[in-house]
């Protein structure tokens, strides 16, 4: 909760990796709060009042991804949603070709993109859910201290960086739109 408030403001793409882990931490904990509390609720410093807080966010969180039938694989809408909002922008950064930085590191990562949509073994969703998911799928893989090739490193590093500056964008999209109300 507190992680994903910061994350939220902060950057939007590891706002998104950060929840899918909440979303597969939640699965490995088979949807068992005691088994959330003692694993990871517990690791949080806090009084009571804060730890209650969590508890709660992560109860509601199981609650919508039962409702969404999530419950062995898949994310919830609301995060979807962001993935669409995020591929929206860069498919208009693109269409305008407005900020040569982005349209350069779009163009470094464009290779691996496609690369990576063929090993998902499945029809891309769009290309920033395939740049988030090949980036969750590394954080997987340094977690299970896989050893991971420089070549891949290269190619998550290109997706890294075309993240990282759509986050801005987005972050100053936010901006504008909050000046706005």
């Amino acid at each position: 909760m507190i992680i994903a408030r910061q994350k939220r403001r902060e950057n939007i793409a590891e706002y998104i990796l950060y929840m899918w882990q909440v979303e597969d931490t939640i699965r490995a904990c088979e949807f068992n709060m005691d088994l959330i509390e003692q694993r990871v609720i517990s690791q949080f410093e806090g009084n009571q009042q804060k730890k209650r807080q969590i508890n709660n966010w992560y109860a509601d969180i199981i609650v919508m991804m039962h409702e969404q039938g999530i419950q062995e694989a898949g994310h919830l809408m609301s995060l979807n949603n962001l993935v669409e909002e995020l591929n929206s922008l860069h498919r208009n950064l693109i269409d305008r070709k407005q900020d040569p930085d982005y349209m350069k590191l779009y163009y470094n990562a464009v290779p691996n993109i496609r690369d990576f949509e063929k090993r998902l073994g499945r029809k891309p969703v769009n290309e920033i859910d395939t740049c988030l998911t090949a980036i969750y799928a590394l954080l997987l893989l340094r977690l299970q201290k896989k050893k991971i090739s420089r070549d891949t490193m290269e190619a998550m590093q290109t997706f890294s960086s075309l993240l990282a500056l759509l986050a801005k964008w987005f972050r100053n999209m936010e901006d504008e739109k909050t000046k706005l109300d």
